[in-house]
């Protein structure tokens, strides 16, 4: 985020499987979570960008690489409906642990 987007400051919101919890669009603890701390984010750090990422072998979503893609394209949706002034990007993270941007 600092190389591509030139951020001064990175916020790191960290959950296990988060493309999975807001692309499945039940609104529990988890994704109410996650809003909150995006709107800190953005209400107290003036947070322009977020991204939403899925990984290869990732144990808190052990989905195949096509689902996770599907999800984070899923995620974005959901967290564009949060009403934020934001640009939302998804990333997929392969097995060489590089970065393909997604949405």
């Amino acid at each position: 985020m600092k190389n591509e987007y030139k951020a001064d400051c990175v916020d790191v919101i960290t959950e296990q499987g988060p493309n999975k919890i807001l692309s499945e669009k039940r609104f529990g603890f988890d994704s109410q979570s996650i809003k909150k701390r995006v709107e800190i984010s953005v209400e107290v750090h003036a947070s322009k960008i977020v991204t939403i990422s899925g990984h290869f072998d990732c144990v808190g979503n052990p989905a195949e690489k096509e689902i996770q893609i599907k999800q984070i394209k899923e995620a974005v949706e959901t967290i564009k409906s949060w009403g934020f002034n934001l640009q939302v990007i998804g990333l997929w993270i392969d097995d060489h642990w590089k970065v393909h941007k997604i949405v």
